[in-house]
This record gives structure tokens, sequence and C-alpha cells, in this order.
């Protein structure tokens, strides 16, 4: 299955492992999803320099086929009433035995970060979130780097096509975890999938990487006849057995419903589909303000990091797509076999009507 996207990153299949910053995209994972001929990328955002340069060597001691994600430069945004956002915090982290969270100092470490992906060996670096300078852009063209970046409306993608950007992610409604919107409201830029990547196909002219709600070679076939060149997948991926999440994170998406999900600010700030459980919704119920990211992000992460070595889902910030019922747990090596193998029979299936 030949596409712009395999050759712009001459991969065999035109499947991708989405980054999940935060340790779901371990090297282990990154690694396998390469060597089975799909492509995996390394989501950098909360490591610094050392980290990144030493989670790249691991991968790259496996395979060439790999990427880093970061989180383009945010505009720095008030961060509210920091001492009322503690103490709403208190009692959940009084429920571990922990003293409510200190008021964060966010590091800009962007630039540091960006010197380290450079110098790491990957054949792609993807920013979410928007994109860096034109001075950053220009460092990767002039190592070669594929420079991919994601948007959720069409008016996002022309920028990327404008700045520069060898491929776009178009990053529909149903995906999990983050959403990329940098231009406009994010309530207007809740469009779907399969609405989405036709429309950034005909307008950007570049090669587009289909994300949101893909789970099995139907959607990889779907989305190639869409136009895109290939599909990226996150909520797959994060069942697998190299996935660096908790046992009760993987067990919350295995028994989840295309219902169980839903957009929230609760956990880091920024609008993220996650599965509801608990925290989601007594933060959201009481109707006070949430700190923006990284604000936020930063006075949870302990809680949700203590939450993880005790298996408490309740606490987790669950990032899954709207199509749970269709994950499955296995290899990741496994997942890109039979997504590839899925595909194929489906494009077939679909030759052979009449």
């Amino acid at each position: 299955m030949t596409t712009a996207v395999t050759r712009l990153l001459d991969c065999e299949h035109p499947i991708l492992q989405a980054p999940m910053a935060g340790g779901g995209d371990t090297p282990a994972l990154v690694a396998a999803v390469g060597q089975a001929g799909g492509f995996g990328f390394i989501g950098a955002a909360y490591l610094g320099p050392q980290q990144i340069a030493e989670t790249a060597a691991s991968v790259r001691a496996a395979t060439p086929r790999f990427g880093i994600n970061l989180f383009a430069p945010q505009a720095t945004a008030p961060p509210g009433d920091l001492d009322a956002a503690r103490s709403r915090l208190a009692p959940y982290y009084a429920e571990f035995g922990l003293q409510p969270p200190p008021a964060p100092a966010i590091a800009d470490v962007f630039e540091a970060q960006l010197a380290a992906a450079l110098d790491s060996g990957a054949r792609a670096i993807s920013f979410t979130f928007g994109m860096p300078s034109a001075a950053a852009l220009a460092a990767i063209k002039q190592r070669g780097i594929v420079l991919v970046g994601t948007a959720t409306t069409v008016a996002e993608a022309l920028a990327l096509r404008e700045a520069g950007f060898d491929a776009i992610v178009a990053q529909g409604s149903e995906a999990g975890g983050h959403r990329g919107t940098f231009l406009g409201d994010f309530a207007d830029a809740m469009i779907g999938t399969m609405a989405l990547v036709p429309q950034i196909v005909d307008a950007a002219g570049i090669p587009v990487i289909a994300s949101g709600g893909i789970m099995d070679g139907r959607g990889v076939a779907a989305a190639l006849a869409l136009g895109a060149g290939a599909v990226q997948l996150g909520t797959a991926f994060l069942t697998c057995e190299e996935a660096g999440v908790a046992d009760a994170y993987k067990t919350s998406i295995l028994h989840s419903a295309e219902s169980d999900t839903r957009i929230t600010r609760a956990f880091s700030g920024r609008p993220a589909r996650g599965i509801v459980n608990r925290f989601m919704r007594e933060v959201e119920a009481d109707g006070k303000p949430i700190p923006p990211f990284p604000i936020q992000n930063a006075l949870t992460r302990t809680l949700r990091s203590t939450a993880s070595t005790q298996g408490r889902a309740e606490f987790l910030s669950l990032w899954c797509g709207q199509a749970p019922r269709l994950a499955r747990k296995q290899a990741a090596a496994e997942l890109v076999r039979r997504l590839a193998e899925e595909t194929r029979a489906t494009i077939a299936s679909l030759g052979a009507a009449r």
C-alpha cells in the first residue's frame, strides 16, 4: 500500500502510531510499530532534552522509522486564582494522603526540546497546538526532517501548508486526547473525521493523515478512500502490551462504549476527549473556573501519577477516542499486521462488489 505518506516517511504501511505524551508511547511500542512496517511517534511534549535523546536512541537502535512530537509554544494565559484551584483539588489529594499541590512553576523548555529532537535521528517532527516560529521550521527543513502539523479545520490546514509543512494530520472530533485546535473556537472545530479529511485533502494539496475514531482496517480503507495517504491511531495502540499506561487505563478502554467519552478541561485545562470518570464529573459539575493549560495539567499531575500506580482509574485522564468497542489487547506488531491485512481485505471486498 504505497501512498504519498508512506513515500514521505519511508514506511511500508500507511499506519502511524499517534504520539501519546505522558508515557503511553514507550520506546518498546514506538520501535515495535516501526519494525512491523508502520511509523511510530514519540510524544515528547513533557520530556526534557536528555529524556528525548535517550528515548530516541532506544528506538533508533531498533528501527529508523520514528518521529518526535512536540507541543507548539502557547501564548501565556492568565493562571486565574491558583489558591482556589489548589483548594479545589485538596480533597482529592487527601484521599491519597498527599498535601495539596504547590503552585506550579512553568518553564519554557521548547527550544531545548526542539534542539534534542533535531539531533535525535527522527525522520519526522510533528507539532500539535499550532506551529512554532519560522526559525524553528527552517531549522527542521535544513536537516531534511519531514515536518508534520495537526489541523482540526480547513483554515488550520491552509495555515500549515503556507508555513511549509510537508503533511497534515486531520484530527477529527472523534479523536481521543487533546484537541489540536489553534485557530478559532474549540467548539467550532468539532468536525468529524469523515467530513474533515476530504475537505482538507481538496483544499491543502499536500499529504493528509487521517486521525480520529479509526481502530481497524475498515477505518483505514475508509480514510484512504477519502483521499488520506495514511491514518494515525492512538487509542488502538493504548491497549497494546507495550503501551506504558496503567492496567486500569487499558481495562477502562476495553470495557467502554462509544457513548462513554466526552470533551473535558478538568484534567489539563485544555479540551481533550476521555472516558468519563468520577474526577471529570465532579470537577465539571461544581462550575468553578479551571486554570488554563498547562497550569491545570501541572496541578493534577501528582494526583494522576499516584492514581496510576494504585490502579485508581477514577482519577486518571483516560484519553480515548469514540470507538473503544474496537480496541483489542495484543502486541503492537500484531496490531500493525492485522490493520494491514484488514485494510487489504476491505479494499478487495469493495472491488469485488457489484
